[in-house]
């Protein structure tokens, strides 16, 4: 039996529906391997938590740091779940870890912050990103080729087996077009009003399904510019397929600095036959085929123009509704998801246990680990503690969670420079 630890600082989202459905996968397959969970926050829901326990994995919550290094001393293998969240890196960069054969999921595609320094990439048995993308951040291409042979790509998909299969849509209905998933600019274009008042099309509206918390900005800039009529806030909804299956047309129009790799909202709605119409951003590129499984816009002209093409041409809307159903459904089923982690399993665990100390990468203070992964934007974090002048900056900067110095700030508050900085950001903005 193999003992698998694997790391994560929670089970929400695309994470915790991925973690789960491996160990369910792992179970149906009498494969061997037994999966421990050490989850270092209090669920807030306990969907995935009683999935994953439920098919005979072993969770373990909030440990302290002595009972996290006995896991990891137990354990074949350690495979930490990373996005640079403050309780991943707190024990990451908090002194050196016991010897473990280690490999890293990287969930954020380090394009913009929070970037993957390459200097992680290199450490562990195996680095695995969720998104080929991923190989286009500088600092990764450069890596020795030695370095670059054990870095792979592995979708953090979690398949669609709770999925039911896809409705039919009468063509001769109008037709609906539909956004599931975070509502706030640091994930949505900043501009996504002007896409909406490109579109010409009589009666069209974007029906927003998703925390109405986090739209406030985009109903408010909505009813300033007269275009309330052209959004419809669903709210947050737990059946996930029922709203799909409302959709004809998946409007998915990400902020090009957005974090995102998988995208497992946008491989649902194609999973459900839902069309995506996307950016032209890398994570976005990676996942959808323009003219096969969707279409690619480069603008609100763009869009425009595939919101009249698709509503004037319900057969070819058909045509890539069963496209990207059939593709996704097989290209990211969790089966594939589970072959590839295991690849990289059966490989590291035939390497020697070795010991890790991420400081020299990190750094000693979280501030020092807040800001190694700041990419460009680091020069706003310097340790100067003049006030200067502090321009606004990307929508993601001031995020209350997603690794921002707000949320290194609020797990750190007796770091003063996490404190200086969150109130230079607020002041700045």
């Amino acid at each position: 039996m193999i003992e698998l630890l694997h790391i994560t600082a929670h089970l929400g989202g695309g994470v915790g529906k991925v973690l789960s459905r491996v160990v369910a996968e792992s179970a149906r397959r009498r494969d061997g391997i037994r999966h421990v969970v050490a989850c270092l926050e209090r669920p807030e829901k306990t969907q995935f938590a009683d999935h994953l326990s439920t098919h005979g994995g072993r969770l373990v919550v909030c440990p302290e740091r002595g009972e996290l290094d006995r896991l990891v001393r137990a354990a074949d293998l350690v495979q930490v779940e990373w996005w640079h969240h403050p309780k991943v890196a707190a024990w990451l960069a908090g002194g050196e870890l016991p010897a473990m054969r280690l490999l890293v999921w990287s969930h954020v595609s380090g394009l913009h912050p929070p970037v993957i320094p390459p200097a992680f990439a290199a450490a562990p048995h195996r680095f695995l990103f969720t998104s080929p993308c991923s190989w286009s951040s500088p600092g990764l291409a450069t890596l020795a080729a030695p370095i670059r042979a054990r870095i792979d790509v592995v979708h953090s998909s979690g398949g669609f087996d709770d999925l039911p299969p896809v409705p039919e849509r009468p063509v001769e209905k109008e037709m609906r077009v539909g956004y599931l998933g975070t509502l706030n600019f640091a994930k949505l274009h900043p501009d996504l009003l002007e896409y909406l008042s490109a579109v010409s099309l009589p009666g069209f509206k974007l029906i927003l399904v998703g925390d109405p918390a986090s739209a406030t900005g985009l109903l408010a800039g909505a009813q300033a510019r007269g275009l309330s009529s052209r959004l419809e806030l669903r709210g947050y909804r737990t059946d996930v397929a029922a709203e799909l299956a409302r959709f004809d047309v998946a409007a998915y129009l990400l902020n090009p600095l957005h974090y995102g790799t998988t995208e497992n909202a946008l491989l649902e709605a194609m999973a459900m036959g839902v069309v995506p119409v996307v950016l032209d951003n890398p994570a976005e590129r990676a996942l959808v085929r323009h003219g096969v499984t969707g279409l690619i816009v480069d603008g609100p002209a763009a869009f425009a123009n595939a919101m009249d093409y698709l509503a004037a041409n319900p057969g070819e809307r058909r045509r890539l509704s069963t496209s990207a159903a059939e593709e996704v459904r097989r290209r990211f089923a969790i089966g594939n998801t589970a072959d590839r982690l295991r690849e990289h399993y059966q490989v590291v665990l035939g390497d020697e246990r070795s010991s890790f100390d991420f400081r020299p990468i990190f750094g000693e203070t979280p501030a020092d680990w807040f800001r190694v992964c700041q990419g460009d934007e680091a020069w706003r974090f310097s340790d100067d503690e003049q006030e200067i002048d502090m321009p606004s900056g990307p929508h993601y900067l001031y995020e209350k969670t997603k690794s921002s110095v707000f949320h290194f700030r609020d797990h750190f508050p007796e770091d003063r420079r996490l404190a200086r900085w969150a109130r230079r950001m607020e002041e700045g903005r």
